[in-house]
């Protein structure tokens, strides 16, 4: 009997964990990437634009509050397929993931994170200068795709075959390995690809995080509110508003000087000699407009931090 219970339990409790890791009938679903920098990012992103989830432990699906929408956490490398293949209506992942899956995707609004470059690399002891003189010689690369397609060209000009092998991590180790002459690679910040001694050759794609979308998802209005909410997000953290009160006969030299992102706001204050004034400036810009707005005359200035906008 105890044995029958303890499976009973063990039946009951996996039951319970699929149906958790699942989406309701006729949800939209979202691919994000299930851990990594990136995850972090879109989780944010995602709060910030009002998008309430719970993802329990060791699950890799979750069912939005108040929308009929659920996330699936997949591997980045995996979305763009999933995507392309309908399995989900749209999805956040890098620009080079989508170009190397070679599916039939749209994309919906780039994100501005994870700013990159795929590039050909070569030992610097090698002093190679023309990305042409490794034509016909070894590269490795976690982008066989991509890479086949630049090198194509390069091949077709000099008669030549590029042998390009897959790796699926350390591909920067290749070359001192003897393994390859040449990596193509994801390059940031470069610190990486400087520690093992080589340098950048020539670019082959500038890529970011990008939202994607299956181009016959039924989900179209449900996509549209989600890339509102994702753009106001993306401009409120780009943007401060200033708000400020100065005389009504420095309005206009105020106004020169901090036009803001369209036209300011301008209030009328109980002093008819003075009036307040709001506008939205970039946050790199914030600390040199107020400074200005100061000298010029104006007073109690404010920079507010927006949490979303529509614009």
């Amino acid at each position: 009997h105890v044995t029958h219970k303890i499976i009973n339990t063990s039946n009951t409790l996996r039951t319970s964990m699929a149906e958790a890791n699942s989406s309701p009938a006729g949800y939209c679903r979202m691919a994000i990437p299930k851990k990594g920098r990136l995850y972090d990012v879109c989780c944010e992103m995602l709060k910030g634009g009002g998008i309430k989830f719970h993802r329990g432990a060791r699950l890799d699906v979750a069912v939005c509050k108040g929308l009929p929408l659920t996330l699936v956490f997949l591997p980045a490398s995996d979305i763009a397929m999933y995507v392309g293949e309908g399995d989900v209506d749209f999805g956040i992942t890098g620009f080079d993931i989508v170009e190397e899956s070679e599916v039939e995707v749209e994309k919906v609004l780039d994100l501005g994170i994870g700013k990159c470059k795929l590039c050909v690399q070569a030992q610097v002891s090698k002093k190679i200068t023309n990305p042409a003189d490794l034509a016909g010689k070894r590269i490795v690369t976690s982008f066989p795709n991509l890479t086949k397609k630049y090198f194509d060209v390069l091949d077709k000009e000099k008669g030549t075959k590029t042998s390009i092998k897959f790796v699926s991590g350390s591909v920067e180790a290749a070359c001192g390995l003897g393994l390859a002459d040449a990596v193509v690679d994801l390059v940031e910040t470069g610190t990486t690809m400087r520690a093992a001694g080589l340098e950048v050759i020539a670019d082959v794609l500038e890529t970011e995080a990008v939202l994607i979308k299956n181009p016959q998802t039924k989900h179209a209005d449900l996509l549209s509110k989600i890339l509102r909410r994702l753009e106001g997000y993306m401009v409120s953290t780009q943007y401060v508003m200033l708000v400020y009160n100065i005389a009504t006969a420095l309005l206009e030299k105020a106004n020169s000087a901090a036009p803001g992102k369209r036209s300011p706001t301008i209030t009328a204050l109980e002093d008819p000699n003075f009036k307040s004034v709001s506008i939205l400036v970039h946050k790199k810009e914030m600390s040199e407009k107020m400074d200005e707005l100061h000298d010029i005359g104006a007073t109690d200035i404010l920079a507010l931090n927006l949490a979303n906008s529509r614009m």
